[in-house]
């Protein structure tokens, strides 16, 4: 029996921005394929050793990821170190302005996963400056939920095809 490699996509949202990305990436990846959507407080390692690839999806808060992707990768990274190792992954985070200390956080976990990115990392901002602002529940353009789409089909496409 061949096992189609699958892509497992590891999100956390606060305010509906990460959540909606992940899911239009996830309806994208099932469009190609076998794909996975996990919420970080639910993911396992287990889950990532099953898989062939990775989406990680969070917002930044205060310069860095949720604290609930944290808590994933936190539980996540010794029970998987020396053992992921060349898998693909790519990153959507969902800032308010910058999203850069987030990103920075991953790729230095997936560093030390010796991860592959195979896409550029997708930071989308929604300018949200104030406290209400930031607070407040969010909505993304339809373009950008395309792009997210977008972003799981090739994925899991590419996953597919052996490409990564």
């Amino acid at each position: 029996m061949v096992v189609e490699p699958m892509l497992l996509i590891v999100w956390h949202s606060r305010t509906g921005a990460a959540e909606a990305m992940a899911r239009a990436a996830h309806e994208g990846a099932q469009a190609e394929g076998a794909c996975r959507l996990v919420r970080a407080d639910e993911a396992t390692p287990s889950d990532l050793l099953d898989a062939a690839g990775y989406l990680f999806c969070c917002p930044e808060n205060l310069g860095t990821m949720s604290g609930a992707m944290k808590e994933f990768f936190d539980i996540s990274y010794y029970p998987l170190l020396g053992r992921i190792e060349g898998r693909p992954f790519a990153t959507i985070i969902a800032a308010g302005s910058d999203g850069t200390g987030a990103q920075r956080q991953i790729d230095r976990i997936a560093t030390g996963w010796r991860l592959r990115r195979v896409a550029d990392p997708m930071i989308v901002c929604t300018d949200a400056q104030t406290p209400e602002a930031i607070l407040a529940t969010k909505t993304v353009s339809a373009q950008v939920l395309r792009d997210c789409s977008n972003l799981g089909q090739a994925l899991c496409g590419g996953l597919g095809l052996g490409v990564f």
